[in-house]
């Protein structure tokens, strides 16, 4: 097959685009039609893509309104949602309607942490038990250097984690509203670069990373101790809004839930919830996110209480939900249009827009719940998600 062609001078054009679509036409015999109709000028894509030919166009609904009270988002919002699945986007409009009629769903941002995490091997356990106390005592030093590379990026501690001879610095930064994972490398970088011109007795290799920041992975320390936003979402239902709009009772749904806890423990799922990743991924595409986070931050817990009132207490916590507002795919046209609706473009607003995605997924975890105890589950698939003839 030909090489790609790319223009040296100006590979962000039109024409750019136009000439890798017909090399690819006449080596494969597919026709590009829709790939190569897009509406944004090319020229805004440096730093997003390489060998630009075109989009992969995704339906997209608006599902809502959806009533917050949070500490950031604050009042009624229409969530942009990207996706191919029918009935997702009325599934999550029903949850919405649900909450909205209860008064809304409270939300609060708990903790807010990006990590990088090198890792030091030495020549013995007993060297890299001294390193780690070094790096205790030279903590400011250290945190001087990171903050060096970055306007936003602030180092709040360094987790230190042992094994055999070797020792993982887990270094938590808060990034602004960027989600953070290239500003954190290069502050590691630069302040590793520092640590190892100061001469570190015993050691034998070092690696920027090795697996234990589980970027673009799940992990049990990311769900105990944060990757990205901490955020929880919570409501209380009254008992009789639950039989008029989901056709089905706070005690059926409590009873479901203590059923898929223990279906979650039994197979060792990292959710006791039914589909946080089809909110959250529906979201990140309409919101120019880096959609490879759903990895962690689809992770997460639900809980569930029935008062003596008959009314259902109803929570969900993501601890790694990694999300921006500034930086990566935000600035795209499409995407920034889709913030601009939820009041989450630019700066000063990425824990609205945690709490807003959370809420988002508390409503769809009501509803899908709902369908499933009031056995509309399957019917409404069957009505809403066949697209075939």
């Amino acid at each position: 097959m030909r090489k790609l062609p790319r223009d040296k001078d100006n590979d962000y054009s039109r024409e750019s685009a136009s000439a890798r679509c017909e090399t690819v036409r006449a080596e494969t015999g597919a026709e590009l039609t829709h790939v190569s109709s897009y509406s944004f000028d090319p020229a805004v894509l440096p730093g997003n893509i390489e060998n630009f030919s075109g989009v992969a166009q995704i339906p997209l609904g608006f599902a809502g309104p959806m009533l917050v009270n949070g500490e950031f988002a604050q009042g009624e919002f229409y969530v942009p949602m990207a996706t191919t699945e029918g009935t997702l986007v009325a599934s999550y409009s029903r949850g919405m309607r649900l909450t909205r009629e209860a008064g809304g769903i409270h939300t609060t941002v708990i903790k807010d942490s990006m990590q990088r995490a090198p890792v030091f091997v030495f020549s013995n356990a007993r060297a890299a038990r001294d390193f780690g106390d070094w790096v205790t005592h030279n903590f400011a030093r250290i945190k001087a250097k990171a903050e060096e590379t970055t306007r936003s990026g602030n180092l709040i501690e360094i987790e230190q984690h042992a094994s055999a001879k070797m020792r993982w610095l887990r270094f938590n930064y808060s990034c602004g509203d960027a989600a953070g994972q290239n500003m954190v490398s290069k502050a590691t970088r630069h302040a590793c670069m520092w640590m190892l011109d100061q001469g570190i007795p015993g050691l034998e290799h070092f690696s920027l990373a090795a697996n234990f920041d589980t970027d673009k992975k799940h992990s049990f320390i990311n769900s105990l101790n944060t990757r990205g936003k901490r955020v929880i979402a919570e409501v209380t239902l009254p008992a009789d809004l639950i039989k008029n709009v989901m056709h089905t009772t706070a005690e059926k749904l409590h009873q479901q839930r203590q059923l898929s806890n223990m279906g979650a423990i039994m197979c060792g799922s990292v959710n006791n919830g039914a589909h946080f990743a089809n909110g959250i991924t529906a979201v990140f595409i309409a919101c120019g996110q880096d959609v490879a986070n759903v990895a962690e931050s689809h992770a997460g817990f639900v809980y569930s209480e029935l008062k003596d009132n008959g009314d259902y207490y109803f929570a969900v916590t993501i601890p790694s939900l990694v999300v921006g507002t500034y930086g990566g795919g935000t600035g795209l046209p499409t995407q920034k249009e889709c913030l601009d609706v939820l009041g989450c473009y630019g700066k000063g607003k990425v824990k609205k827009f945690a709490e807003i995605i959370a809420a988002t997924v508390l409503c769809g975890e009501l509803s899908l719940a709902s369908a499933i105890v009031s056995d509309q589950w399957v019917s409404s698939h069957d009505q809403l998600g066949r697209n075939r003839p």
